[in-house]
């Protein structure tokens, strides 16, 4: 979350001397981390005389956007252009797209648009570095941080992967909010039935792969190249027991050729603390007899013909192991 880090002595002395609602005004301006519109400043007695003098150049404030100024000088934080564009959004209004998931450290696209939602009913423009986006489905629930309000992480996960070009952006902010435990696949999917039909086909297709089994953007990647490469298709992440004990759920099985493969994606599927996890996996299967073959997403991506050549090579010496057996994932 981020924090007040305005200094409240820079503030007053930036407004002084001046007659003013000074309770409502410090309220005002702890809230909203220095921010301050144009209505708010009149209203608390500061005269328009006074508030173009201050946003003249070189003047102790300066404007973000229309009717929205910072109180002190300097560059103004993340923080402050955030604040800056839900008051000039007006009541109700709630970040979403990747500002909202940086918000949640989620990564997501690298953009300086900030990205808010409003009633459908209210007249509001774009301008500047805010982006505007009249909806009919206001979230009823928002984080709130001082004047900061922002959406759901399905919301805000939904409406960016709406904003992408491409299949592995997509891939990766869904990866990144589920494997996070952000949100579910299921808030995804209520969020995708109840949102818009335009623009919601990237979001449809990563969330048909998670279904098929499919966990991070390199095992999609995988299996993409599996179905095109016409090998026998795998089950993926079955788990896999030896009699009642649990073995692994490999990233892809087939059972008939007692192979498995990992995919090892350090940045989506494995953090690095979890190694000595994966080299323990991989002795269990190979004890029980499972071929394991561990595969980059550089290998996926770029030596297409060199990997199904090798899981080729691998199924034809491979025999199916009636030891193993597999049951499917817990509710």
């Amino acid at each position: 979350m981020h924090r007040l880090g305005l200094a409240m002595s820079e503030v007053t002395a930036s407004l002084a001397p001046m007659r003013v609602d000074d309770g409502t005004l410090a309220w005002l301006l702890h809230s909203q981390r220095g921010v301050l519109t144009r209505a708010q400043a009149l209203s608390c007695g500061i005269t328009a005389n006074s508030i173009e003098h201050r946003i003249r150049t070189g003047g102790r404030w300066q404007r973000l956007l229309p009717g929205v100024y910072l109180t002190v000088t300097g560059q103004a934080s993340l923080a402050q252009r955030e604040t800056a564009a839900l008051v000039y959004a007006g009541p109700d209004a709630a970040i979403t797209g990747p500002a909202a998931l940086a918000n949640y450290d989620i990564r997501g696209p690298r953009t300086r648009r900030i990205d808010v939602l409003i009633p459908h009913q209210r007249e509001r423009q774009s301008a500047g570095f805010v982006a505007i986006h009249r909806t009919r489905r206001i979230p009823q629930t928002v984080t709130v941080d001082l004047a900061l309000r922002f959406a759901p992480v399905e919301r805000a996960v939904a409406d960016t992967v709406r904003s992408l070009d491409g299949l592995a952006e997509a891939r990766a902010v869904v990866a990144g909010a589920v494997q996070q435990r952000h949100c579910t696949i299921e808030q995804l999917a209520a969020e995708l039935r109840a949102g818009p039909i335009r623009d919601s086909k990237r979001l449809r297709a990563v969330l048909a792969e998670v279904i098929a089994g499919i966990r991070s953007p390199a095992e999609a990647d995988f299996r993409t190249l599996i179905i095109r490469s016409g090998l026998p298709r795998p089950l993926f992440n079955a788990r896999l027991f030896l009699g009642e004990t649990f073995l692994a759920q490999p990233d892809a099985w087939w059972p008939e050729y007692g192979l498995a493969v990992e995919v090892d994606s350090r940045e989506w599927h494995l953090l690095p603390e979890h190694w000595e996890q994966t080299m323990a996996r991989h002795r269990r299967m190979s004890a029980a007899g499972i071929t394991v073959m561990h595969v980059s997403p550089r290998q996926v991506r770029d030596q297409e013909a060199e990997l199904i050549g090798q899981i080729d090579m691998a199924m034809r010496s491979g025999r199916p192991l009636p030891a193993i057996t597999m049951r499917p994932l817990a509710a």
